[in-house]
């Protein structure tokens, strides 16, 4: 399976992105998938999760109230909306397929990994 993030782009404090991550193939379909984001000399940290069904919706404490995952399972598209962005969530934002069925905050839980996509969020 390969993943790739996309919709990543430059936007002011406040603003809205909506990030999407295309799968070549349907393989992630049955899986639980995630965002995950890394800031410049950071970790790579939990943002949010789905399970398999769409259902199971899991979110870092800090984006819990401004971003939303969800999934097309027809054409096997995972999304992030992001509203209210300020300059701590700039990062580079990379979507993940889990082993697994369920949602999960686990980093040691997804299996295929893709290319990021960079946000940057001005003051």
């Amino acid at each position: 399976v390969q993943l790739q993030a996309f919709g990543g782009g430059f936007v002011q404090a406040g603003g809205t992105l909506r990030l999407s991550c295309a799968a070549s193939s349907r393989t992630s379909t049955n899986n639980g998938m995630g965002w995950f984001r890394q800031a410049p000399g950071k970790e790579r940290d939990f943002v949010a999760s789905i399970a398999w069904n769409g259902g199971g919706t899991l979110y870092a404490e800090d984006v819990k109230d401004r971003f939303t995952i969800s999934r097309d399972r027809a054409s096997g598209t995972l999304y992030l909306q992001m509203s209210a962005l300020t300059p701590e969530d700039t990062a580079v934002y990379y979507c993940a397929a889990a082993r697994g069925a369920c949602s999960t905050r686990s980093r040691s839980d997804y299996r295929y990994w893709g290319r990021g996509t960079l946000v940057t969020v001005s003051s």
